[in-house]
């Protein structure tokens, strides 16, 4: 046995015997289990220096580990409401979950009232720094870029809802939760709050938890989830990617505020080019971009009934399914929802238009219901991913 492995099996016992937690984190597997000296010590003590991200749960540092490797560190703050069972349930599920566009853990640290999650450490911060985030970045996103993001990030997607078993909801898809590393592949990242749904059930209701402006109408008002809220929120990331602007902007005109709006209207027109990222600079395949405009639109349609599968939208993006065939029905629009009151007033004074960190570590926390609007980045309400029986 090496001293790394009896470190290991000597910290996983230790934890197991805190009442906390039980015999929970007993039947966790392919986990490291790290010390709390040895993330200081990898940290710089939780140097501010080497912050890189910032939310309702903690905060995220960069870091070196022992053996050389460079590890995101979250560490969940003393405040956070999310608890035991919550922490434990996220290391299981990601711990289980392996895909080329989500976001691998590494391990976790459990002493005292320490709660730290260790990932891969991806160089190249988020979407919603760098493309999103004008002036934070100084990477250019190619049109053979943006299809590489946009194919990626629908096969992750896909992955969860449609392979994975039990399937699973991420609930809270958006620029910041996507994550690039040094190639730019994008990587699904922020696995925060999971349910266990019985088999049974086709849909389970809940209180509403994510951005809005990715939020699906449906899901907003009622509170009903399905794997089709995900669609929802993928159709907007996909026409921010290739529109290359945030899907709410207060600065702007009134007409170009909401991206989706502007989308249907130019889309009525048949006029969906004057959408894509000037840029570009007019170096991108016009019906190529066109297509993946009208994709857009067709996971956000307003019928839950109407959206795909994350699989049929992978074909779509890899032109192996008709679009052109498809009646494109009006999407549910973010401008219906302004005087929804889902638990707090919106916020009526613009922000600047900056990103928001990467990694932010997990959500803004077990806040129920509390949405508000700004110009870019779009609100957070909270991150949850939910696990569904796959039948919507």
């Amino acid at each position: 046995m090496t001293c790394l492995s009896f470190l290991r099996r000597r910290s996983l016992d230790s934890i197991s015997r805190h009442p906390e937690f039980g015999d929970d984190l007993a039947g966790i597997r392919n986990v490291n289990i790290y010390t709390y000296k040895e993330l200081r010590i990898a940290t710089n003590d939780f140097s501010p220096e080497n912050k890189i991200g910032e939310g309702g749960f903690g905060s995220v540092y960069k870091g070196q580990l022992r053996d050389g490797q460079m590890a995101a560190v979250k560490v969940l703050s003393a405040e956070s409401r999310q608890g035991v069972k919550e922490f434990l349930t996220e290391i299981q599920m990601i711990s289980e979950i392996n895909h080329e566009n989500l976001v691998k853990l590494y391990g976790c640290c459990v002493e005292g009232k320490h709660r730290i999650l260790v990932y891969n450490y991806l160089e190249n911060n988020s979407l919603a720094r760098t493309l999103l985030g004008r002036g934070h970045s100084d990477i250019y996103f190619s049109w053979r870029t943006r299809v590489k993001l946009c194919i990626g990030i629908a096969r992750g997607l896909a992955y969860l809802h449609e392979e994975v078993r039990p399937h699973i909801i991420h609930r809270d898809i958006k620029a910041s939760n996507i994550l690039l590393d040094k190639d730019l592949t994008p990587k699904i990242s922020d696995f925060g709050l999971a349910k266990l749904i019985p088999a049974s059930m086709t849909h389970v209701s809940t209180r509403v938890a994510g951005t809005l402006g990715y939020l699906a109408p449906e899901y907003a008002v009622r509170g009903q989830l399905t794997r089709k809220a995900d669609l929802y929120s993928f159709g907007v990331l996909i026409i921010e990617i290739v529109s290359g602007r945030c899907n709410t902007n207060t600065r702007l005109p009134p007409e170009e505020q909401y991206i989706l709006e502007r989308t249907w209207k130019l889309y009525e027109r048949r006029e969906l080019v004057l959408l894509v990222d000037t840029a570009l600079g007019g170096e991108f395949d016009v019906e190529q971009a066109c297509r993946f405009l009208k994709i857009g639109l067709i996971c956000t349609q307003d019928s839950p009934k109407l959206r795909p599968s994350m699989s049929n939208v992978v074909r779509m993006l890899a032109g192996e399914k008709d679009v052109d065939g498809i009646t494109i029905t009006k999407p549910g629009l973010i401008s219906d929802l302004m005087d929804l009151k889902v638990g707090g007033e919106p916020d009526s004074k613009p922000r600047p238009n900056q990103a928001s960190s990467s990694y932010n570590s997990s959500s803004l926390g077990d806040s129920e219901n509390t949405t508000t609007t700004t110009s870019a980045p779009s609100t957070q309400i909270n991150t949850v991913f939910t696990i569904s029986d796959g039948r919507n």
